[in-house]
């Protein structure tokens, strides 16, 4: 390049500038840590060199301003349609159930700011705990609530709403952790002909145990509700062709009941201990069979048509779901386990809720109506129909009362983006045993 073609482009460079560099949180920090420090002095002298803190400050103007950020970004999403609702800095869920709220370690605890009525206040509905979950998978003990996300099992003390520890864990079948003394067993692995149950200890969830129970022939495609507990302790797994028995305190398989070629899908213990159901059958088809507990031998079997699952077993006889159909999904009761008798609990479409035993009554949500029945009978004793937030669908899921007597369900609202924990208040037919 000769001398004038080089003074040419020195001047289209001076005319056409660069375009201007975005500013990123990493120059702030670099123009912090390069430029002239002054000695930082108390006023009793100085205490601060700035040769030792100048990357210390540095790392602070990162860390301040990429807080600014955070707070900005929550600004911007934490308000919805919603007036009046309370501010407590705490961001509303993404509306989907199957999302999780990011998981804090056992010695951290997460408060769940001020309570938000929901659902105009149906049966006193208030939101205690904000954060996405896995439908069914709520459940209580003691003084605290359990319950499941994508990627996280947590522990929420009913409270405050707080939730005081999660652990790692994804929910791969339906179903709700179950409680023996103190520990939360949940189906950590279901696939193919590998089945692994995890232990948690119900304070810390730390991880105390984990049992692998093989499936022979293969775990079934239709599975929904396949661990289940029986009153003295005993944990019954679906397990393929198998019913498989597990001491949780020997952490072993001790036996198991062979089915006639048909693969488990769903297992339930009645409160006494005395019946074992389980729930078989391909696609299109259920097949309910009943056992005696203490002999394992089949005492009676009944067919429905349709997918069903979930199964739940009170004094009175069996619960379950069906669906999804024409006319959506239906939680339906069997009187001692003949789907001959059997009769439709509720109804409704959108996402099911599993029906749940808890505080002398089973409970059925959902999107269309939230319910208490009788676990002798299976006839409602009373019934509150789930409101819209302005044409967007609201949903409850499984209630569980807590020793104190006070009810707690999953809640979602997809018009408001809100989904979490709520407290409940049911009317007095819901706190009797209905029997």
């Amino acid at each position: 390049m000769n001398t004038e073609e080089r003074q040419l482009a020195e001047m289209l460079h001076r005319v056409t500038p660069e375009p201007p560099r975005r500013v990123t949180v990493e120059d702030v920090a670099y123009r912090v840590a390069s430029e002239p420090q002054r000695e930082l002095r108390s006023r009793r002298g100085s205490l601060w060199r700035n040769r030792g803190w100048t990357p210390v400050l540095a790392a602070l103007s990162v860390f301040a301003i990429a807080g600014a950020s955070a707070g900005i970004a929550t600004v911007a999403t934490s308000h919805h349609s919603r007036g009046g609702a309370p501010s407590d800095g705490t961001p509303p869920a993404s509306a989907s159930v199957t999302g999780s709220p990011s998981p804090t370690s056992p010695s951290q605890s997460t408060s769940g700011g001020q309570p938000l009525r929901v659902a105009g206040g149906m049966w006193g509905a208030e939101l205690i705990n904000r954060g996405s979950y896995m439908p069914g998978s709520l459940t209580g003990s003691g003084d605290s609530i359990f319950i499941a996300g994508s990627g996280s099992l947590a522990r929420i003390d009913p409270a405050t709403g707080a939730t005081l520890q999660t652990t790692p864990y994804n929910q791969l079948v339906t179903g709700r952790p179950v409680i023996v003394g103190n520990t939360v067993w949940v189906v950590a692995t279901y696939n193919g002909g590998d089945i692994v149950l995890h232990g948690y200890d119900a304070q810390t969830l730390a991880q105390v145990a984990s049992v692998p129970v093989p499936a022979i022939g293969g775990v079934s495609g239709q599975s929904a509700g396949v661990l289940a507990a029986a009153p003295d302790g005993k944990l019954y797994v679906a397990a393929g062709d198998t019913v498989a028995i597990v001491d949780p305190a020997a952490r072993v398989v001790t036996h198991r009941i062979y089915l006639t070629g048909i693969q488990a899908s769903s297992v339930a213990v009645s409160p006494d201990g005395s019946k074992l159901y389980v729930g078989t059958g391909p696609s299109g088809s259920f097949r309910l069979m009943v056992y005696d507990a203490a002999t394992e031998r089949q005492v009676s079997s009944s067919r429905m048509p349709g997918n069903a699952g979930n199964l739940l077993a009170t004094d009175g006889g069996v619960w379950g779901t069906t669906g999804p159909g024409v006319n959506g999904w239906r939680v339906w009761f069997a009187p001692g386990g003949d789907l001959a008798r059997s009769f439709r609990v509720s109804q409704g479409a959108g996402g099911s809720s599993l029906p749940s035993y808890s505080g002398g009554v089973v409970w059925v949500g959902g999107t269309q109506e939230l319910v208490c029945a009788s676990p002798a009978t299976g006839h409602v004793l009373a019934r509150a129909t789930i409101p819209t937030d302005n044409g967007a669908i609201e949903y409850f899921d499984s209630p569980t009362v807590l020793s104190s007597g006070h009810a707690y369900t999953l809640y979602q609202d997809q018009g408001a983006q809100l989904a979490g924990v709520a407290s409940l208040t049911p009317p007095a037919a819901c706190r009797t045993t209905g029997s």
